[in-house]
């Protein structure tokens, strides 16, 4: 017979990339998670992960099993939440990602004092601009800024969040001021790679028009994006929850031209099908509340 024990180290190897990362999840000892995960190959009569002394990998079976094992996982932490929430506590464990600076700067202050409040919680932040899939990397939500395109989702919104064009007096003094979309053409563009050059996208009385500036350095990082701004390296647009303190500080200038860039969210998501638990349906109302509307990192 398959313990449950043994499918919650797989699939926990599998998220984590490792058996020492996994062991630090369940908080086991590695060789707990070893034997449960021999355990399970042994039971299930084949190979689920390829060891090296690098890494681990999976073998055809351990991919076409851990579909079943993430939904059982699943179920297993919905039905003890389930528990923890008929006795009116938040408990457990929730996975959320999230980028980098707006984790940083935002997520992360907001999130501390309701953990504070909520002991039981065993929430695991992971912070990464890069694109996850919520489905594949196990988790429970993310958060975005920006339009959700992925159909699986379901899409909160969290805080509204315009978008800045921004650059340094030094270069605006070198390369002119823009007033229209047509000046921008010619100007050296700061785009954010994970979402590329047609990322400048404005509202227009005929709907959106995109403007594709010349492309001078490309980031996936908010940070760096608005450092190379302040450096006098060309023009980005960014939100104001990472330009508002350089604006203010008179290191950026925020360029107004006769059309508005397109208004975005601050979304957090979740699979699509899946319930969203009431961990996460309260970390979403929390967000709500301390971020506000409009959200308190807006420029004056």
């Amino acid at each position: 017979m398959i313990k449950t024990e043994c499918i919650l180290a797989f699939v926990a190897i599998v998220e984590e990339g490792s058996i020492s990362e996994a062991a630090r999840r369940l908080r086991l000892s590695k060789s707990v998670v070893s034997d449960r995960l021999s355990e399970l190959e042994k039971t299930l009569g084949g190979v689920l992960l390829h060891r090296t002394t690098r890494k681990l990998s999976l073998t055809e079976d351990g991919a076409s099993f851990l579909e079943r094992a993430r939904r059982i996982s699943r179920e297993i932490e919905e039905a003890a939440a389930d528990m923890s929430e008929r006795r009116g506590t938040l408990a457990g464990p929730v996975r959320i990602a999230a980028p980098v600076t707006f984790g940083r700067m935002h997520l992360g202050p907001a999130l501390y004092p309701f953990l504070a409040r909520h002991p039981e919680l065993e929430l695991t932040l992971d912070i990464d601009d890069r694109r996850v899939d919520a489905f594949s990397a196990g988790y429970d939500a993310i958060i975005r800024h920006g339009p959700i395109v992925d159909s699986r989702l379901v899409a909160l919104k969290l805080a509204p969040s315009r978008r800045l064009l921004c650059a340094s007096s030094a270069y605006l003094e070198r390369c002119g001021t823009p007033k229209t979309l047509s000046d921008l053409e010619g100007h050296r563009g700061l785009f954010y790679t994970n979402r590329g050059v047609a990322d400048w996208r404005f509202q227009t009385e005929t709907g959106i028009e995109i403007v594709r500036a010349t492309l001078a350095l490309g980031m996936n990082n908010g940070d760096m994006l608005r450092d190379a701004a302040i450096a006098g390296l060309g023009i980005a647009m960014l939100p104001p929850f990472i330009a508002a303190p350089a604006i203010r500080d008179g290191l950026l200038q925020e360029i107004k031209i006769d059309h508005k860039p397109e208004p975005e969210f601050i979304y957090l998501a979740y699979p699509q099908g899946k319930k969203p638990s009431a961990k996460v349906t309260a970390i979403a109302n929390h967000l709500r509340q301390v971020f506000g509307n409009p959200p308190y990192w807006e420029v004056d």
